[in-house]
């Protein structure tokens, strides 16, 4: 398996990394769109189920949307960090760092790793919370719909932006070493 993404990203390095890109921006400037310009605009519908309602589906609209995504820059950020064998490139079979260089390269993917599994972590739940919003709507109870999704604007959506962001910037800082 190992051999085969080194040889995917050997022959298709860059379209590997465009589509990496391309997922990062489709989720986080997706994500910066729905809570700096969606967001404040729907707060401007005075009927309270209208404006739930419109909410639940732009948002459900939006999260199908990037769930490939997500899906696609986790498949790449693999292939990436073992097709460009960072580890070995940083540390010898018996654990030894070879290169203090290439050592913090490899500790910069790892940290890109966690922050992009968090942002996983963090959209999963906004995923359920939306959801469970969607069938208490559906059901007639918007007190208890509301209350479902009020985190997610807040600070969920907030989380996973400033954790993109931090992502974005890290992956452009790999791109000049």
């Amino acid at each position: 398996m190992k051999q085969t993404m080194i040889e995917l990203f050997g022959n298709y390095a860059h379209e590997i990394v465009f589509l990496h890109v391309l997922s990062a921006f489709v989720w986080v400037g997706g994500m910066i769109a729905i809570r700096l310009a969606v967001h404040p605009n729907l707060q401007l519908i005075e009927d309270p189920k209208v404006r739930l309602g419109r909410t639940l589906a732009i948002t459900g609209k939006f999260f199908n949307v990037v769930i490939p995504f997500i899906l696609l820059l986790i498949l790449t950020a693999v292939i990436m960090a073992v097709g460009l064998g960072f580890r070995a490139a940083a540390v010898d079979v018996d654990g030894n760092v070879i290169s203090e260089v290439a050592m913090h390269i490899y500790n910069i993917v790892h940290v890109k790793e966690v922050i992009w599994m968090l942002m996983s972590m963090n959209f999963t739940w906004m995923y359920i919370k939306r959801r469970k919003a969607q069938k208490l709507f559906d059901a007639g109870d918007l007190a208890k719909a509301k209350d479902s999704v009020a985190l997610i604007p807040k600070v969920l959506l907030p989380i996973n932006i400033v954790l993109g962001i931090m992502a974005l910037w890290l992956g452009i800082t790999l791109r000049g070493f």
